[in-house]
């Protein structure tokens, strides 16, 4: 058997050497177009920054070695030009220029995506990041660059603008958005945009770039950013063309059209990796995820597809994490705003723990926020911006979801304890505790975007906290009844609806209970003052 692959790297890779593992007479080749066929595209930005000294460390095997070790025949520099389903046949261009047919048993399409490079006048002046040739050339321009205007803030262009600050480039970074990092919601991304610019990158959010030169760029105001280097993040689509023009089905978004095992309209044309689209976790709709797990899932299952061994797809999350200039930035499922745009009901728990015990040295705080289905109790999505701890937490979040488990249950969930490593009470447990205290109406939350409303019609706010913090900021209008004086001074209160306020959540939910105990309509305002502040200043 002869089984062609187009496209190397992680599912491309993960594909040939697992068909090697289950297939040892099958003759496997791969093609490539570019130069490097498994190297280590997520730590592209860290040599960059120097972190990662080593060019040659990205690079993971080698032609050679693939044909040393699983017998592959790797064929760099070698571009696809179309395929006929008909004769079972791929048309190559070699590296010399010349053109040959290659005949297939079975073919395998991983192209991946290709970064979006929009109409915009000058385009030409700006880099993108998809391989080594593209680091290479990101190197050579950062070498002559005293400034650097960065287009996009999702993760890419995040950790690119790091790695540039870390080679002493003053960054401007342009979002069209009122925020970077897309899947985020405004108030979890806010603590991103303070670490951004504590680190002295220009953050300019809201905007778009008009024009490139050599020069700099155009925003949409009219103003002139200077920097002798551009580097284009705004995101990526599938490299579907071969496909396309091969007669294959094309999603709607680009991507090739495959079922639950991998295979296109074509039975022996079976496709994955960034270039084809996922299942969505929430709602079953395809969806495009280009992340490296799922593309090394996927290739190796669809080998074992191609090699009569069962296999299916799994419906994707979107599980994911950066880091920012220290700070860790995770995120599973779907945010808030994605949800109520598509009509969701959804609770939402804002949480701001410790990532270990307290009275450890070491300990910092984290702001961790749940998304819950009201009325099955499922989890639709999570997001953790913290010091240390937000990956353990966001992996353990999509790990219950993926068994389906539901958001009460995180409360029952034994994970590991030891005071430098986390709580006795995890940071988990309380997003299931605080979601049962909702489930079963034991407290009544509002969220910071809604306070302002619930103002405007006659809701009083009783911020419960010490004088102290008080003065150190307060929502306006609010009412200081520290929570150590609230039984003693029931009367002091106000008529009407209370909505109650600590600094994160926690007294708020004491001050609540003792409230409606005693006759009242309270409300806790959802992640307290710390989630108001964050929210409303990225309004």
């Amino acid at each position: 058997m002869r089984i062609i692959i187009i496209g190397g790297v992680a599912a491309g890779m993960s594909a040939a050497t697992r068909l090697r593992r289950l297939q040892e007479e099958a003759e496997i080749i791969v093609v490539e177009r570019g130069e490097h066929v498994s190297f280590a595209n997520c730590g592209l930005p860290y040599h960059l920054g120097g972190v990662i000294e080593s060019r040659s460390a990205l690079l993971l095997q080698t032609p050679t070695s693939l044909a040393a070790r699983f017998r592959i025949d790797v064929r760099v520099r070698t571009e696809a030009l179309a395929i006929d389903p008909a004769e079972r046949t791929v048309t190559v261009r070699r590296p010399d220029g010349t053109v040959e047919s290659l005949g297939y048993d079975e073919l395998v399409l991983t192209p991946g995506a290709t970064p979006v490079r929009p109409p915009i006048p000058g385009i030409e002046h700006a880099l993108t990041l998809r391989d080594v040739t593209d680091l290479d050339r990101l190197i050579d321009a950062a070498g002559h660059a005293e400034e650097a205007i960065v287009i996009g803030g999702g993760f890419i262009g995040v950790e690119v603008a790091e790695n540039l600050v870390a080679r002493g480039i003053s960054v401007h970074l342009v979002e069209a958005a009122g925020h970077v990092i897309a899947p985020l919601d405004p108030e979890m991304a806010e603590p991103v945009h303070a670490r951004l610019r504590d680190n002295g990158v220009d953050l300019r959010l809201r905007s778009t770039v008009v024009g490139i030169d050599a020069d700099g760029v155009t925003l949409d105001t009219g103003e002139k950013l200077p920097g002798a280097l551009v580097f284009a993040a705004i995101g990526v689509r599938p490299e579907s063309r071969l496909a396309a023009d091969a007669g294959l089905e094309i999603t709607r978004s680009g991507a090739i059209a495959v079922d639950q095992h991998w295979a296109t309209t074509d039975p022996h044309i079976h496709a994955a990796g960034d270039g084809v689209a996922k299942i969505d976790a929430i709602n079953g709709d395809d969806v495009l995820v280009p992340l490296a797990n799922t593309a090394n899932r996927d290739g190796r299952l669809l080998a074992d597809v191609i090699s009569g061994r069962p296999g299916a797809a799994r419906p994707t999350l979107g599980s994911a994490i950066v880091g920012v200039f220290g700070l860790q930035v995770a995120v599973t499922g779907w945010s808030e705003t994605r949800l109520r745009a598509a009509g969701r009901p959804v609770r939402v728990v804002h949480t701001h723990p410790v990532n270990h015990a307290g009275y450890y040295p070491g300990a910092t705080g984290m702001r961790i926020k749940l998304l819950v289905d009201p009325v099955t109790d499922l989890i639709l999505g999570a997001q953790a911006v913290a010091e240390q701890g937000a990956d353990k937490r966001i992996d353990v979040i999509a790990t219950a979801m993926a068994g389906g488990l539901t958001a009460s249950r995180l409360a029952d969930l034994e994970l590991c304890y030891a005071p430098q490593f986390g709580s006795a009470k995890d940071p988990v447990n309380f997003l299931g505790w605080a979601d049962q205290n909702l489930a079963d109406g034991l407290v009544d939350t509002i969220q910071w975007h809604e306070l302002a409303d619930a103002m405007a019609g006659g809701a009083r706010v009783i911020d419960v906290r010490t004088p102290a913090e008080y003065e150190n900021g307060a929502i306006p209008g609010s009412m200081l009844i520290p929570l150590d004086e609230l039984r003693g001074r029931l009367g002091d209160l106000p008529d009407g609806d209370l909505i109650v306020q600590c600094a994160a959540g926690l007294r708020s939910y004491l001050a609540t209970r003792i409230l409606t105990q005693h006759g009242r309509r309270a409300r806790s305002l959802d992640g307290g003052f710390t989630t108001w502040a964050d929210g409303t200043a990225a309004q």
